[in-house]
């Protein structure tokens, strides 16, 4: 699929797509079809890109990071990502008064809109957690059906944020915050020699390996954090900067994460749950819409640099390995750091978030 895709975003239909919107929507249409497997039959071979090629994509790109740049940018993403938590919050009141899921759900309504403001304002973890909380865990099909839903969802907005910045930039001026780095482009022309793929793959590894020992260590300490620090000193030497694939490298793998998203949009698995399906995703559909629509007003106002409203929108809504890749697409490492910081502090801020919305409600 990443292939097809790279080749498909050199047509004349496909280059205003892109290939990274391309490779969500080509995966998406062959698990619908059956062809590949989907989150109701999920293969360990996902697991594996989710925790071990995710990490590395980041660890590659940010070795050609630039310090003076990920400080410029990290006010105003983390601001950005404030709004949309916010934003987050917003769209699930306002939903919950435009389509009633409480009709249909009962009294779980108010649990499974607390564990969407969890999963929307930093990720999975706050999903789970406000669940057990609750032991929506046990309510077996109404549980399935919400984590059905979020996946079509969160593969949905990440299509989305990565059109909109073209789409706001041919209405809006844009005035990026940070430097961009070298462009894409450049990198699609990035030559890899025997060595060089041979240096880039041991330090990846053994990076993978560090963060990983680390946080037997100390688990307090996230691995994602280790093995950025280690990304951003290992990108100070001049050798390492002289280093080539190592975009390469971290852009492939953004793109075969993108495409496990798109597998996990499994359409079929919301229709079978009929009513409580649709009233799911009617809901869900509409909170993030709102969020989109408050974070792209307020972050509009306050900085427009619309590369940075899509990836804090989506450090929000589909946690920060989403917002990552999103950096990662759009060719802006300096911006990778600051997502992964947002992205952890969602974590914690996003179980809070959920338990407010399920106590006001």
């Amino acid at each position: 699929m990443v292939l097809v895709s790279l080749k498909a975003a050199r047509t004349k239909w496909g280059k205003p797509l892109g290939a990274a919107l391309l490779v969500i929507l080509f995966t998406a249409v062959l698990a619908n079809l059956g062809l590949v497997p989907s989150a109701s039959n999920s293969i360990p071979l996902y697991d594996g890109i989710f925790t071990y090629l995710a990490p590395l994509s980041i660890f590659y790109l940010l070795l050609g990071a630039n310090l003076r740049e990920i400080k410029k940018a990290g006010f105003p993403m983390l601001a950005l990502y404030l709004l949309g938590s916010m934003a987050t919050v917003v769209g699930i009141f306002m939903a919950w008064h435009l389509v009633g899921p409480e009709q249909v759900l009962g009294e779980d309504a108010k649990v499974m809109a607390g564990m969407l403001t969890g999963t929307y304002t930093g990720g999975s973890v706050n999903f789970n957690a406000v669940a057990l909380i609750y032991d929506f865990q046990e309510k077996g099909v109404l549980y399935a059906g919400t984590i059905a839903v979020d996946n079509v969802v969160t593969a949905v907005w990440v299509m989305a944020t990565i059109a909109m910045p073209k789409m706001l930039r041919s209405v809006f001026k844009d005035s990026n915050l940070s430097t961009p780095s070298d462009g894409v482009g450049h990198h699609q022309q990035e030559k890899i020699g025997m060595s060089s793929l041979a240096l880039a793959l041991a330090l990846g590894l053994a990076a993978l390996f560090f963060s990983e020992m680390v946080q037997n260590w100390w688990p307090t300490v996230p691995s994602i954090l280790v093995i950025s620090t280690l990304g951003i000193a290992l990108a100070q030497f001049p050798f390492i900067k002289k280093l080539k694939g190592t975009h390469s490298l971290g852009l492939y793998t953004v793109y075969l994460f993108l495409a496990v998203i798109g597998a996990y949009c499994e359409i079929g698995a919301v229709l079978d749950l009929q009513q409580v399906g649709l009233t799911l995703l009617v809901f869900t559909l509409i909170a993030v819409a709102l969020h989109g629509a408050v974070i792209i007003f307020l972050g509009g106002l306050l900085f427009r640099d619309w590369d940075m409203v899509a990836i804090a929108s989506q450090a929000n809504v589909g946690g920060g390995a989403s917002a990552i890749a999103l950096a990662e697409t759009f060719d802006r490492n300096e911006l990778i750091l600051p997502a992964i910081l947002v992205g952890t502090l969602g974590n914690a801020l996003g179980t809070y978030l959920g338990f407010f919305v399920v106590s006001v409600l």
